[in-house]
């Protein structure tokens, strides 16, 4: 079935270069009216385009809706205005792409602090100040796509990456708890964890993989996840043509009495209690707490008394 996102707004940010631009240009390709957010990088005497500007000029050059949104997303005041200017001039916001961000890469015992902050706040704090200004519309209306941008960085750790992965395992979380708050209200949250050939990696990719890792092999995916059709609560791995999902699992679980519990007994029973060839998923936390339960109730049960 053909996606179309006719008659939808969508916000795209940090959208001049890279990701950002080609889920802009894949947005505007199925029909949105695309907001290209990045940040104003000109010097007061420039007269050049932004980069921002030049997307907005290839996607109305193809015959698409597209328009400029300066913002730096780490502002909340900024980010704020910036989303009730376009509500007012659109009159709805129905898709968000979280793609803003940046790289301060060093071993984590050469880490500058300020630089991890700095990375928090755009990766983090963008993530947040953007969906929170945008909620209450997408809650309004009925319908709302929210997509954050996770990493493998972030799902699996990477060396000299502890400050992006931080922030990248971050919106995986914000991700959990806005699809179960939006839910009743169709409003779908989900996570995109793109390797893609980007301004942030080019340097550590020879050309060949830099040909392979286009971001437009990317776009695609992203563009789904924001759909009318897209699952909600899911992250979506995507890279060279390839995409996989990517969830946490627990092992199913293995009660042991709790009268004289010892650090030994979790030692002992080490092999079953991490044994991943039966796996668990958890809808939220509260029903984590309501499956140990459930069994501790089961185990008593089976043994007819709790020991």
């Amino acid at each position: 079935m053909a996606i179309s996102l006719e008659n939808q707004v969508a916000l795209v940010t940090g959208a001049g270069t890279g990701l950002g631009r080609a889920h802009a240009l894949e947005l505007a390709k199925h029909g949105a009216s695309v907001i290209v957010n990045d940040i104003d990088s000109r010097s007061h005497e420039s007269t050049q385009p932004t980069a921002a500007a030049s997307v907005v000029a290839e996607i109305e050059a193809a015959g698409g809706r597209a328009s400029v949104a300066y913002c730096d997303v780490s502002d909340e005041a900024a980010v704020r205005n910036m989303v009730q200017k376009i509500i007012s001039e659109y009159g709805r916001l129905d898709i968000l792409i979280n793609n803003a961000g940046i790289l301060r890469d060093k071993s984590f015992g050469k880490s500058d602090l300020a630089d991890f902050r700095k990375v928090l706040e755009v990766h983090v704090m963008g993530s947040v100040n953007c969906s929170h200004a945008v909620w209450p519309q997408m809650l309004a209306q009925g319908y709302g796509r929210i997509l954050m941008t996770t990493s493998a960085s972030g799902i699996y750790g990477n060396f000299g990456q502890a400050n992006y992965g931080t922030a990248k395992s971050a919106v995986v979380g914000l991700m959990n708890v806005l699809a179960i708050e939006g839910e009743s209200k169709n409003v779908r949250v989900n996570a995109l964890a793109p390797t893609a050939a980007t301004q942030m990696t080019e340097s550590l990719l020879n050309s060949e993989d830099l040909a392979l890792l286009a971001p437009e092999h990317v776009a695609p995916g992203a563009v789904f996840m924001v759909s009318p059709q897209a699952p909600t609560k899911t992250i979506l791995a995507a890279g060279a043509g390839v995409f996989a999902t990517a969830r946490m699992e627990e092992s199913a679980g293995v009660f042991l009495a709790v009268e004289n519990l010892t650090a030994e007994d979790i030692e002992q029973q080490w092999d079953r209690i991490s044994d991943m060839s039966s796996t668990v998923q958890t809808e939220s936390a509260f029903a984590q707490t309501h499956r140990y339960i459930a069994k501790v109730e089961s185990d008593r049960d089976s043994r007819g008394a709790l020991l």
